[in-house]
């Protein structure tokens, strides 16, 4: 492909992108299944592209007018990310064979103007409504958490599972595969990759016989916290927004007596099935209703109960920066009290004396303290479970069990890229009084 067919490309998966709510990662893949012709060098470079107008699409759209398709958004790019002055762009829009049309008279101008003083918010790479609710959380580190949020693309951690191998081996394995593994700093069962080349993990013999995980370190901690301090051997422990089941996982590999994995979505707990077989885990699998129906028989009777709720995924746009601009301030209110209507169902289930643990993938308050708050309100029976406490796990390394404290804020914590280098998290950790 020419450099201006590739151009033409990206500008079209921008616009598909915009028309729907696929990942990034799947249209892209959609498109080189679609157009067999585009090598691999294409393939990389029109995702290149689609990746660095997508982080910064607040700016592009500002500069171009406030215009938000593809082709404005490429067109702003070479101006302002590569800074191509304009007689290359033009020859880049020749319009020959299959590259983009011409410049119009009203492009020509917008790239060609002085940039000018955009909006504060503008810079961060967040929507505005999210900038508002980052200052409120962060204070003066509000710009330092948007810039890891959105910015650098995310590394890819694995999680070992310890019931079919060692960190040591599965290090060494990754290595004689090519790989640079490192270790993660939190979980004493993670192992990082680099972002850049990209890892195909999912076709090496340790993945597919089960000996790792891809799961974030953030996310592998909210398992840890979950059991942390507490005797699961013979413990009926419920994840009851099972999801995927990474967490699933996670907590099967902390010698759980009975683990039931829930889900409102059978397409979702199919997909859980060969996870747990290549994890060599058992785990019984329930179907959710839309009030909760299914879990009758284990009210008042789990030991351990996570509710890992559905949420904005805003903990995960540095993997999805496309979802930054699909979400609305309406939705953040609808999935606060989404969450709010789970966590009272999920907290039947918890036995006197049992855990409850609310977990999310959002770093904005809307679902995280204000649902907290809301279910605290409402639910006296629950008392706070210190964070500290539950660092006790020996899945948590001892520098976790040294700095993590001073993330949280009691029952409370948030992880973030900036802070923890993990993805966004948040979690509070509750005790069904006696």
């Amino acid at each position: 492909m020419t450099p201006a067919a590739r151009l033409s490309a990206a500008a079209s998966i921008l616009d598909s992108l915009a028309q729907g709510r696929q990942p990034a990662e799947v249209v892209l893949k959609e498109w080189g299944r679609a157009n067999r012709y585009a090598g691999s060098g294409d393939r990389r470079a029109i995702a290149d592209r689609v990746y660095r107008v997508i982080r910064a699409r607040a700016r592009l759209v500002w500069a171009m007018g406030g215009r938000e398709d593809g082709r404005a958004l490429v067109i702003g790019s070479l101006a302002l990310i590569d800074g191509m002055p304009l007689d290359q762009i033009e020859a880049l829009h020749s319009g020959d064979g299959y590259g983009p049309k011409p410049l119009s008279k009203q492009e020509r101008a917008r790239i060609t103007a002085p940039e000018g003083q955009p909006p504060g918010w503008i810079a961060s790479g967040l929507p505005e409504f999210v900038v508002e609710d980052f200052k409120a959380t962060f204070g003066d580190r509000w710009a330092e958490e948007a810039e890891a949020l959105m910015s650098p693309r995310a590394p890819i951690d694995l999680r070992v599972n310890g019931a079919k191998t060692s960190v040591e081996a599965a290090e060494a394995e990754l290595r004689e595969a090519g790989l640079s593994p490192e270790r993660t700093p939190w979980s004493v069962w993670g192992l990082r990759l680099a972002a850049e080349p990209p890892p195909n993990v999912q076709a090496l013999e340790g993945f597919k016989a089960g000996r790792f995980e891809i799961q974030d370190e953030g996310s592998q901690m909210v398992c840890w916290l979950s059991g942390g301090g507490l005797d699961l051997s013979g413990a009926t422990v419920v994840d009851y927004c099972a999801g995927g089941g990474g967490k699933t996982l996670g907590l099967a590999q902390q010698g759980v007596g009975t683990l039931i994995a829930a889900d409102i979505s059978m397409k979702r707990l199919d997909a859980i099935r060969p996870r747990l077989e290549r994890a060599g885990v058992d785990a019984e699998l329930r179907l959710l209703g839309a009030d909760g129906e299914g879990v009758e028989d284990l009210v008042g009777g789990a030991d351990l109960v996570l509710v890992d709720a559905p949420c904005s995924g805003s903990g995960t746009w540095r993997r999805r920066p496309e979802d930054a601009w699909r979400l609305k301030a309406d939705e953040v209110e609808r999935l606060h009290r989404l969450q709010v209507a789970i966590l009272g169902r999920a907290a039947a289930l918890v036995k006197p004396g049992g855990r409850l643990v609310y977990v999310t993938c959002s770093m904005l308050t809307g679902e995280n303290e204000k649902t907290a708050d809301a279910f605290e309100a409402a639910h006296g029976e629950f008392r706070p479970v210190a964070v500290a406490d539950a660092l006790a796990n020996p899945a948590f390394s001892d520098g976790a069990r040294e700095r993590l404290g001073g993330f949280a804020k009691g029952h409370r914590l948030r992880l973030s890229p900036a802070a923890s280098g993990t993805d966004g998290f948040f979690a509070a950790l509750y005790e069904r009084a006696g």
